[in-house]
C-alpha cells in the first residue's frame, strides 16, 4: 500500500487519508461517475421499495449460513484449534493485493480445511485500482493457485469509502471486470462475489446492481455493519436490520448483474476499553456482554429473513472486536462460548417463523424434528420455567429456576412435549 494510503494494523483497515486536496481531487475527476450513482439511485431505489413485499423467501442452509472471519497469519496453529473447537464450517480470509508474497502462507493455512466452504475476500489498494496489468497478473495467481480450495473470491472490498481506495462505483466495476474476464477466459468454475458496499449506504449499492458494465456477479456481497446504530432491531431511516435485509435482497433479486445470492462478508460491534484497537471511536463501543448479545440477535435475525445465504463475523481474533482477545495473552470473550453454543444448535436447522410483539422476539426452529425456540426482549420480562421444555442461556447453560428472565440475552427454549399456543411472559 503506497502513500498517502496507509495501513492500520491495529484495527486492521487503512487510516483516513489525510491529503484533502488528493481526496477532493479524485472526486472531481469521478463526478460523472458519482452524478451516475444518483441517477440510478432515483429510479432504482423507490421500485425496489415498491417490490420488497414480493420476495419470497429461500431455503438457507444452516451448515454455512454461520461463517467466521479468520487472520490465516495471526496465531495459526491457536486458530485452528478454535474453528475446530467451534465447529465453524464456513470461514471468511483476506488478503491484500500489495502483499502476495503471503500466498504461499495463506496455501498452506488453508490446507488444513480443505472440507470447508472458504471465503476469500481480495482487498485492493490504489496502485492495482489504476494498474490493470498488474491486477490481471496477481488475480491470474490466485485464481490459479487457490480455485481448488476456495468457494467464493470476493473481489474487492469496502468500495464506498476513499480510504479504501476506490472514488466510484465506475473505478470499481473496472476492477471487477478484470476478474470476470479471467473467469470468462480461464476459471469458469470459480465463483465471484461482488459488489462490497459497507453499511447502510444503498445507493452505491444500487450503482454496482444496475449498469451497463460487462459482468456479472455469482452473489452479491454486502457488509452490512449497524453498529452506529447501536442494537440490531434498532432503526435507521426508519429500517431495523430485517428491513434492510429486504430492501438489499429485493435489490439483488431485480438486478441483471447478480444471481439471487447474497453474503453478508463483515459485521461486527467495536468493544469499549480497547484503543487503539477498536476500528471506531469510543462512543460506538459496546460492552462485552452487549457484544454477545447483539451478535447472537444479528445472526437470528438474518437467519429468520432467509434471505441471506451466509453472514461472517468479523473476526475470530481481534483485540478490539473479535470473539479473542488478544491483548496480552489469548482470551476468549463469552461470545466465543455463545458463538459455539448457537453453531452447535444451528446445525441442520429448519426456520419456522419469527414472531415479534411489542419488542418480544420469538424465533422458531426445527432440528432433527426437534422444536426449539429463541426468547429475547427489548424490554425485560419474566417467564415461567415450565416442565415441557428445557430452557438454557446464551453460553448453553441450563436454566433451573422457576422464573426465567427474557431480556436482550436471547434465552433457547428446548421443547420437550406438547406445549401450548402462547408461552405466557410477565
Amino acid at each position: 500500500m503506497q502513500k498517502p494510503f496507509e495501513w492500520d494494523s491495529y484495527s486492521d483497515q487503512p487510516y483516513q487519508l489525510k491529503e484533502k486536496a488528493y481526496k477532493k481531487r479524485m472526486r472531481k475527476k469521478e463526478l460523472s461517475s458519482l452524478l451516475q450513482t444518483l441517477g440510478i439511485t432515483l429510479f432504482t431505489l423507490p421500485f425496489s421499495l415498491v417490490m420488497m413485499p414480493f420476495i419470497k423467501r429461500k431455503k438457507i442452509d444452516s451448515r454455512t449460513f454461520f461463517s467466521l472471519g479468520v487472520d490465516f497469519q495471526r496465531y495459526p496453529q491457536k486458530t485452528h484449534q478454535f474453528i475446530e473447537e467451534l465447529g465453524v464450517e464456513h470461514i471468511l480470509l483476506r488478503i491484500k493485493l500489495w502483499e502476495m508474497d503471503t500466498l504461499p502462507e495463506l496455501q498452506k493455512f488453508l490446507s488444513y480445511h480443505k472440507e470447508k466452504t472458504v471465503t476469500l475476500k481480495i482487498l485492493q489498494d490504489r496502485e492495482h485500482i489504476e494498474n490493470k496489468d498488474l491486477l490481471k497478473k496477481d488475480f491470474n495467481t490466485l485464481f490459479e493457485t487457490l480455485q481448488d480450495v476456495v468457494t467464493y473470491f470476493e473481489i474487492g472490498s469496502t468500495i464506498n469509502r476513499a480510504k479504501w481506495g476506490f472514488f466510484s462505483v465506475r473505478e470499481y466495476l473496472a476492477f471487477f471486470q478484470v476478474a470476470y474476464q479471467l473467469k470468462k477466459e480461464k476459471f469458469p468454475d470459480i465463483q465471484l462475489l461482488g459488489s462490497g458496499v459497507i453499511d447502510f449506504e444503498f445507493h452505491f449499492t444500487a450503482h454496482t446492481l444496475f449498469n451497463f458494465c460487462k459482468c456479472h456477479y455469482d452473489a452479491t456481497a454486502a457488509l452490512l455493519y449497524v453498529d452506529r446504530r447501536g442494537a440490531p432491531e434498532n432503526t435507521q431511516l426508519g429500517f431495523s436490520l430485517i428491513d434492510k435485509i429486504a430492501l438489499l435482497s429485493t435489490m439483488v433479486w431485480l438486478s441483471p448483474k447478480s444471481k439471487q445470492k447474497l453474503h453478508i462478508t463483515e459485521t461486527n460491534w467495536p468493544l469499549s476499553n480497547t484503543a487503539p484497537y477498536a476500528p471506531t471511536s469510543e462512543h460506538e463501543c459496546v460492552s462485552e456482554k452487549e457484544y454477545t448479545n447483539y451478535m447472537l440477535r444479528y445472526y437470528f435475525l438474518a437467519f429468520a429473513s432467509q434471505q441471506v445465504d451466509s453472514v461472517s463475523w468479523h473476526q475470530l481474533i481481534a483485540s478490539g472486536y473479535g470473539l479473542v482477545d488478544a491483548r496480552e495473552e489469548l482470551r476468549k470473550r463469552e461470545a466465543f462460548q455463545a458463538y459455539k453454543f448457537m453453531l452447535q444448535t444451528f446445525q441442520k436447522a429448519q426456520f419456522l417463523r419469527l414472531d415479534i410483539k411489542r419488542g418480544y422476539y420469538i424465533l422458531q426452529i426445527l432440528v432433527d424434528e426437534q422444536l426449539i425456540q429463541i426468547h429475547w426482549s427489548l424490554q425485560s420480562s419474566t417467564l415461567k420455567n415450565e416442565n415441557y421444555f428445557q430452557a438454557f442461556d446464551k453460553l448453553g447453560h441450563k436454566l433451573e429456576d422457576e422464573f426465567i428472565t427474557i431480556d436482550g440475552a436471547p434465552v433457547y427454549l428446548f421443547i420437550t412435549q406438547a406445549a401450548p399456543k402462547h408461552i405466557n411472559c410477565i
